[in-house]
């Protein structure tokens, strides 16, 4: 990889994916102290000079989500005292991008204001991977780039075999037809598109299901997955409805309680997911795949340093 001569520092959310993309970089982690007070404040200060440098800042902003919000905007503000020249701050997981539209009356478009809120911290551009709604990034009044999962995956489901007419490649929702599309055509393989409706939350039923299963191995792609209780039960009815295997993928593992019980219990073979959202080993199971997005960050981040174009990592295709 190339020269990159901007300083990398990481949030508590995402130590272990920044210390790896350090790794792709070349450089080493700034030291940046955070400690909380015993009221729960947030204490941060870097401890090194940043003066007239341009800083990344890695933090995913999972759970607990405020928690890590919080910390990522003292950190920017930080930044910003500390006569950094640019803060670029990289957000594997935006937390809030569910919230990107009122759904009824009264409610706020939490998304909007989370990009406000980095926006007047101090932030110069963030980089994030597969926003929940590609909108998202017209919130912000600074440059955002949405980096995606979906070659990372194909290019492990073709490693392994997973391609052609035996695939078939199912969106568990319509609002998911242009990811799996996306997916189908990295791995020439057919589309389905379930049919569903949510009685309540995190609860859905399928009506119908549009194209054809039978014998196929069904791969499902998502950008997350909270409670997991919808692909579970989308993996059920693909299976009932005559496909031999099911392998499920996303790039943002949420794995909100009961997510984990439901997937390592589920029908599916294989549950494929990335280190955007750092995992703790009591959330690890045995069909459990995690592909790192290391090297597409650093390598974004490093196009950016360089003032170079990135536009062709968008465009990449599957690479072995």
């Amino acid at each position: 990889m190339k020269h990159f001569n901007g300083r990398l520092f990481s949030g508590s959310a995402s130590r272990m994916l920044a210390e790896r993309i350090a790794r792709c970089l070349g450089v080493e982690l700034g030291n940046l102290s955070i400690s909380q007070f015993k009221d729960g404040e947030t204490s941060l200060h870097f401890k090194e000079s940043i003066r007239g440098q341009k800083v990344f800042l890695v933090q995913s902003t999972s759970n607990p989500v405020n928690e890590k919000l919080m910390e990522l905007l003292v950190a920017i503000d930080a930044a910003k005292r500390a006569s950094a020249e640019e803060i670029i701050v990289v957000i594997p997981y935006f937390g809030y991008a569910r919230q990107d539209r009122k759904a009824g009356p009264r409610e706020p478009i939490t998304a909007k204001l989370v990009a406000n809120l980095l926006t007047t911290a101090g932030a110069d551009r963030v980089i994030t991977m597969d926003l929940h709604a590609a909108q998202i990034q017209g919130f912000f009044d600074i440059p955002v780039d949405d980096m995606q999962g979906l070659p990372l995956i194909a290019s492990y489901l073709i490693r392994k075999g997973y391609m052609d007419d035996n695939v078939v490649v199912v969106s568990p929702d319509l609002g998911g037809v242009k990811r799996a599309r996306g997916l189908a055509e990295r791995l020439h393989a057919n589309l389905a598109i379930i049919d569903k409706r949510r009685p309540k939350p995190n609860v859905s039923e399928i009506m119908n299901v549009i194209g054809d299963v039978q014998g196929k191995v069904a791969i499902f792609i998502d950008d997350m997955i909270d409670t997991g209780g919808t692909i579970v039960n989308a993996v059920n009815g693909i299976l009932d409805r005559g496909a031999k295997e099911a392998i499920i993928c996303c790039t943002h593992a949420v794995f909100s309680d009961p997510a984990v019980e439901k997937l390592s219990s589920s029908r599916a073979c294989e549950v494929i997911i990335t280190d955007t959202i750092e995992l703790p080993l009591d959330k690890r199971f045995d069909k459990l795949t995690i592909l790192s997005v290391d090297k597409m960050l650093a390598e974004c981040m490093r196009r950016i340093n360089n003032k170079e174009s990135i536009s062709g990592l968008f465009n990449e295709k599957s690479k072995s």
